[in-house]
Order: structure tokens, then sequence, then C-alpha cells
């Protein structure tokens, strides 16, 4: 009799289908992989190892809370050796498909023998590009109908690029061009997005924090608060949250006179029309986008090309 896992991509999602009642055991995946550094060997001591230091000093996660949140879940999934049949439930933005690859290469490594299967959302529902949570119950239940099943093919590409992300060369994920032979219909884009948060040639700005000036000149929001949640609906494939944005907001903070209402320098208003750069001011040492030090690429918008500094 073959049994049944559910591994997705947030707690929200998780309530939801307990309410649902699909056959099989819940796992939630708690992590935000497209943000600070990747270790290809996912699970491994090391790989939570630079998992909890990027997540305590960048988003202040105390030990107890990375123990409590993510690593029993993680032990969980592990002692889950007896399901054949694991659903991945997974949306189309980045920053769910880089966990989605994450998890591919584990089971592909550790659950050899089950078949594994993928409810991806993106182009259900009127207004397209919609996160599973957007869908009702109805649209969720035919998606889950409806899943995909991964062949060997589908695991060891996805596996191939998990490691290619993690690799300490953007240049070669930029190489990619055969995503149409596989079942992932939205890692294309995904990897685009990936490749566009390197800095631009033009700035020093990556597109995410060209597009949060951008903003700002564009909908004149009233304070910071108007501004996150005009950039969380304003934000394309990247998937991310308010903490994400928050920290992005601290970074370029000094190109902004004031923030009620939200106004841009005289300097950040340069930087936007790319009469000059504010790389200088945002190169570090340890900003890794997977295994790729950030400030060691830079982005040619022109040629949509990465170059190695």
């Amino acid at each position: 009799m073959s049994s049944l896992l559910h591994i997705t991509n947030g707690d929200i999602l998780t309530k939801r289908l307990h309410a649902l009642k699909p056959k099989g055991d819940i796992i939630t995946w708690r992590e935000m992989l497209c943000e600070g550094k990747t270790l290809t060997n996912v699970g491994s001591e090391p790989f939570w190892k630079a998992r909890f230091e990027f997540l305590n000093k960048n988003y202040k996660v105390s030990k107890s809370w990375f123990i409590e949140k993510t690593l029993k879940e993680y032990r969980s999934l592990c002692n889950h050796k007896q399901q054949d049949r694991i659903v991945l439930w997974f949306e189309h933005d980045l920053f769910c498909q880089i966990n989605m690859l994450a998890v591919i290469s584990w089971l592909k490594a550790n659950r050899k023998y089950a078949e594994i299967s993928l409810v991806c959302s993106g182009k259900e529902g009127a207004s397209g590009n919609n996160g599973l949570n957007d869908l009702n119950d109805q649209q969720l239940l035919n998606l889950y109908s409806n899943r995909t099943i991964l062949n060997r093919d589908d695991i060891e590409y996805a596996d191939y690029v998990w490691q290619l992300y993690c690799s300490d060369n953007p240049i070669r994920l930029e190489n990619l061009t055969d995503f149409k032979n596989y079942q992932f219909d939205y890692l294309s884009d995904a990897i685009t997005s990936h490749l566009l948060r390197f800095p631009s040639i033009k700035n020093g700005l990556n597109a995410m924090e060209n597009n949060i000036l951008q903003l700002s000149v564009d909908k004149k929001p009233k304070s910071r608060k108007a501004l996150l949640n005009t950039i969380l609906k304003n934000q394309g494939t990247l998937g991310f949250g308010d903490s994400q944005y928050d920290r992005a907001l601290s970074r370029l903070k000094p190109l902004f006179s004031t923030f009620n209402p939200v106004k841009l320098t005289e300097k950040g208003r340069q930087i936007l029309d790319f009469k000059t750069s504010y790389y200088s001011s945002l190169q570090g040492n340890d900003v890794y986008l997977g295994g790729a030090l950030k400030y060691n690429f830079l982005y040619n918008t022109d040629t949509d090309r990465i170059l190695k500094l």
C-alpha cells in the first residue's frame, strides 16, 4: 500500500491543506534559500551551519527559533522514510523555485525510491501568476488532481540547476537554455530573476533595488509602510516578503531624504537616472546569492549578460 507525504512552501498553505484533508502527512519547508549562502549538500551539517549564520546575522534569527521552526521540521522530513509518493507544493516565483530545487536535490539523494510530483501555481486564476494561497479551495484541489509527476530526467535536471545555483559562478546558470525539455514551467523565469539580482553595470544597483527607487518616484508613497506595500504589489516574479524588502530599504536608506512622505535624495535620483553609481557604497565581501559573491559580478543590461570582475 503506497503512502503519501506533502511538502509545502510555508505555514499558511500547510494550514489550508490540513483543513482540506488530503491523504498523507504534511511537512513545511521553512527556508528562504534565495537569500544568503547555500551549499550543494542540502541538510548536511555545513549546510545548516551556513544557513543559521546568514539568518542570525541578517534577520536576527535566534538559535532556539531556528532549531524549533526549521531543524525540527527538517528532522521530521528525515523521519518520514516510508512514504513512496511525495507531493511538492511550490509557487512560480524565485523564492519558491529555489526552495523547490533544494528539496528535489535532497529527495534525489535520500528518497530514490519515491515518486515525486509537483503542484505549482502561476497561470491559474483570472490575473495569472497567482500564488497557491490566492487560489480558492476548488482550484487548489484541481491543481492537486492534475499535479505533474516528475520523471528521472526532471529530477536530475533540478539537482543539476541546484548545483549551478550553489556554484561560485552565476555565468554557468546564464548558459542554461534547455528548460523547455523538462517539466518546470516557471524555472526559466526564476533563474532570469536571480541573475538580475547581480548589480547593474550602469549604476551598481540590481533590478530589485532599481525597482524600489523607481516606485518611490512613480507612486509617491506617503510613508515607509506605504512604500513597502507598493513594492510587494509590484515585485514581478521575486516572491519576497516584508522582511526582505525591509532589509533592502535599510541598505538603500542613504538614497532617501525622507520616508514621510517618500522622497529620494539628489544622489538617489542621479543613480536612478544612471548618472552615477552606488556600487562602491554597497560592495560587501560576504553578500552571497547562492554560492556566488554578489559584488564579484556585474549585470550588463544592454546585452543581458553577467560579467565577472
